[in-house]
């Protein structure tokens, strides 16, 4: 197979072969640090992890007291880069996320809000209304705020971790579809099995400190340069025939009101490409794009209400799909 240049300069240490090796390391620190605390949930922590390194933001979807909130925050401090915490409420305005503008010495001085930092944790997300939800569609999507005429970019790297509630838990409200399209996955969390609940019984039931102690185990520096890494990963023409071709085939399928849109196949992408380099390879194989094609899509295609009524989920649709389509060899 031949080898991909590094997007750093050509007078970098690593050559022309990418340190994937190096990146993997990295991520299994921080995979480390977040399981001293938190007992199972696998799968979120990893998808977490890809998300970090495709550039993505990531949605987490489950009921309350399954750690959430906790392994956002555990997952935000095991990076030693800027971090906010932001709750929403019913009554949360736009200006109270984005920042705005005062009147200080004769002029308009804009006074950012908590939306600028790296790692934002937007707790409870569907418990805000409509109008504050619409205040974060260019910041996910374009990386800046503009207020009164002008743009604030936002420093990298920026990710939104975003928690809620089933949207049949009182007070909560549906996200709109554009802002969910913003989100790289949606990850459903389960309650943890007999064997789970135990062993959070021996670690947290006698614990005096709220706060679990977090040691950062990489820095901001290191997630830009695994994230330019990352988008370098060697994907073979017929893989990207692969994701297009699963992409479009929910755009026609007979369960589905509304399939997933273009945004749908570059996550994906780039998706595989982070759980390559997590599995210290440089090259994308058909395995990687099934296991980011359902979290990628869950949450960007509408059931026809037949198929809701019936109690079919979008996972299962999705599997049905991904079986029905030829692995490339």
């Amino acid at each position: 197979m031949e080898e991909i240049s590094n997007p750093q300069d050509s007078g970098n240490p690593f050559g022309n072969r990418l340190p994937v090796e190096q990146v993997a390391q990295g991520i299994e620190k921080v995979r480390q640090e977040i399981k001293k605390t938190i007992v199972g949930q696998d799968e979120m922590i990893e998808l977490m992890i890809v998300g970090l390194l495709s550039k993505g933001h990531i949605l987490l979807d489950g009921v309350p007291g399954i750690a959430k909130t906790l392994t956002s925050k555990l997952f935000a401090k095991s990076v030693n880069t800027g971090y906010s915490r932001i709750q929403f409420t019913p009554d949360l305005m736009p200006a109270d996320v984005l920042g705005t503008s005062v009147f200080n010495s004769g002029n308009f001085e804009f006074k950012k809000g908590p939306i600028f930092s790296n790692i934002i944790l937007i707790d409870e997300i569907n418990r805000a209304p409509a109008k504050t939800q619409s205040a974060m569609f260019e910041v996910m999507e374009e990386r800046q705020v503009t207020m009164d005429g002008h743009t604030y970019p936002m420093a990298q790297p920026f990710m939104v971790l975003a928690t809620q509630n089933p949207i049949d838990s009182e007070g909560t409200y549906r996200l709109p579809e554009a802002q969910l399209d913003r989100f790289l996955f949606k990850i459903h969390l389960d309650l943890p099995n007999l064997e789970e609940e135990i062993l959070i019984l021996k670690n947290r039931g006698s614990e005096t400190e709220n706060e679990p102690n977090v040691v950062p185990a990489i820095s901001g520096e290191d997630v830009l340069n695994f994230q330019k890494w990352t988008s370098v990963i060697r994907v073979e023409e017929k893989l990207i025939q692969y994701i297009a071709t699963i992409v479009v085939k929910t755009r026609n399928h007979p369960s589905l009101y509304a399939g997933a849109s273009p945004r749908a196949s570059l996550a994906i992408f780039r998706a595989s490409q982070a759980f390559a380099v997590i599995e210290g390879r440089d090259f994308v194989i058909p395995e990687d794009i099934k296991r980011a094609a359902i979290p990628a899509m869950r949450h960007r295609i509408i059931l026809n209400p037949e198929k809701e009524m019936e109690g079919i989920s979008p996972d299962l649709v999705l599997e049905g799909i991904i079986q029905s389509i030829e692995i490339p060899r």
